[in-house]
């Protein structure tokens, strides 16, 4: 019965003999066992170990149980313990070995769709599939999509799906381009323009994206990445693109469209980096300034997100390649 708790029968034996008795000696228990003297101290003793039984301090050669309630209560705290322990690992094993299984091939990582209507169609189930943002960068090549796609775009931006598009600025001068700026505004959308961007793009939830694989003139081809290292390229493109680019914004009237300005530093912004970049502790140019440490702190955090960096040594850089700050004469 006790086997659960790590005792074998004889064992278990020895155990219930001498909390019937209360306290005995060898011979005695080795008698009502029926088992050699030697072999009956030997089970004594692992009862020791595990805290059952123990020599009496009044009298050389006499054993004693330990109280049941106590002592098997003890083992089996332990034994519970060890079993969610094992349950524990149990589970965290099968959760491994689905993962393992569901872990997709890498040739199911990325598809090549071809074909103008097979393109169309799966760039128009891409948005629709979406449930939170959908990045994307658009060229002024000619594409496979087209009447569908402000469609596809009403019904996601209906549904809560965000945008961020980043269009050329030679998409402007197309026909229609303006209205149909205009109404992606009009949903929400947030669109910024560059000078030239280097490919088609569009990502749907940072899961799955889709991009060109033929030029100009050849038969339409895409790819379309799930996720993976790859995808995560090409988030990282689509971010430092946007970072880069113009807000485009509706005009007073609500109809045409306009570019704002690149957003920059103040004043007191620039003051802040030239300080720090001169060697000062923001401490210190909190002093000179006039300003709270806070604030000193604060404006260069909004300098950094506003870089799109994460240290302060590539603030620096970023701010002598924008220009925000002189160079050193001679360098």
């Amino acid at each position: 019965m006790l086997g659960a708790i790590g005792l074998d029968e004889r064992h278990e034996a020895a155990y219930r003999a001498l909390v019937a008795i209360g306290a005995g000696e060898v011979a005695d228990l080795a008698h009502r066992l029926a088992l050699p003297e030697p072999e009956t101290e030997q089970a004594l003793r692992r009862l020791e170990r595990q805290g059952l039984a123990a020599q009496s301090s009044s009298r050389a050669g006499r054993w004693v149980a330990a109280p049941p309630a106590v002592a098997l209560g003890a083992l089996l705290t332990q034994h519970r313990h060890r079993l969610e322990q094992a349950e524990l690992a149990a589970v965290l094993l099968a959760e491994e070995y689905r993962a393992e299984a569901a872990e997709p091939a890498v040739h199911d990582l990325i598809e090549v769709v071809t074909g103008a209507d097979a393109v169309a169609h799966r760039f128009l189930q891409l948005q629709l599939g979406a449930t939170e943002e959908v990045c994307a960068l658009v060229t002024g090549e000619p594409v496979a999509v087209t009447g569908q796609e402000n469609e596809a775009e009403d019904r996601a931006a209906s549904r809560g799906v965000g945008y961020r598009v980043v269009i050329e600025r030679e998409v402007l001068a197309e026909p229609a381009a303006l209205a149909e700026l205009s109404a992606a505004l009009g949903r929400q959308e947030r669109v910024r323009v560059t000078e030239r961007l280097p490919t088609k793009l569009v990502i749907a939830d940072r899961t799955l994206a889709m991009v060109p694989l033929t030029g100009r003139g050849a038969a339409p081809a895409a790819l379309v990445v799930h996720a993976s290292g790859l995808l995560e390229s090409l988030m990282g493109l689509f971010e430092a693109v946007w970072r880069e680019g113009l807000p485009l914004r509706l005009g007073a009237d609500g109809t045409t469209v306009r570019e704002d300005g690149a957003p920059g530093p103040d004043a007191i912004d620039l003051e802040i980096l030239s300080l720090l970049l001169a060697g000062m502790t923001d401490a210190s140019v909190a002093k000179q300034l006039d300003l709270g440490l806070r604030t000193v702190q604060r404006r260069v955090k909004g300098l950094m997100e506003l870089s799109g960096v994460t240290t302060r040594l590539q603030l620096g850089w970023h701010a002598y390649e924008r220009g925000w700050v002189a160079r050193t004469p001679g360098t």
